[in-house]
């Protein structure tokens, strides 16, 4: 902790101290319940359009075979997502994603500008950071005591 003084600020409003206490734990599950449920919007199309319409869509962009890649992309944006929001086996799913989300920005997004793959690589190196601190508190995987 070079740099750092060791000081933590005084609250403008002391009275708020007790608060903070309590709600202190709260900031990653948070991030972590929002982060998987903002992926639901991403997979909802896909299972709109079906799999097939996504098998085609992902071999155009280069990923052989496509409908391997369109199940795969279906499953972890659902059943992932939902593993990282009830934080189970929160560590791989998050991994997972992250390198789902690398690849989308590297293959799909990278040629057409930074622009486009800004959402994508953000996405990625939010799921790389669930995955290096897994369920934290508040998590199934607190719960059963396990991790992968």
């Amino acid at each position: 902790m070079s740099g750092r003084t060791g000081r933590e600020p005084k609250l403008l409003f002391p009275g708020l101290a007790g608060f903070y206490a309590r709600v202190s734990d709260l900031w990653y599950p948070l991030i972590r319940i929002v982060a998987g449920a903002c992926l639901y919007a991403h997979v909802w199309p896909k299972f709109h359009a079906g799999p097939v319409v996504i098998a085609t869509s992902m071999a155009k962009s280069g990923f052989n075979p496509g409908i391997f890649f369109a199940y795969a992309a279906m499953f972890l944006e659902s059943v992932g997502a939902t593993c990282i929001i009830v934080g189970l086996f929160t560590r791989f799913f998050a991994a997972a994603l992250a390198i789902e989300m690398a690849l989308i920005s590297l293959v799909v997004m990278r040629p057409q500008g930074w622009f486009r793959m800004e959402e994508t690589f953000i996405w990625g190196i939010l799921l790389f950071a669930i995955a290096l601190r897994g369920g934290g508190p508040y998590s199934l995987d607190r719960a059963i005591g396990k991790e992968l």
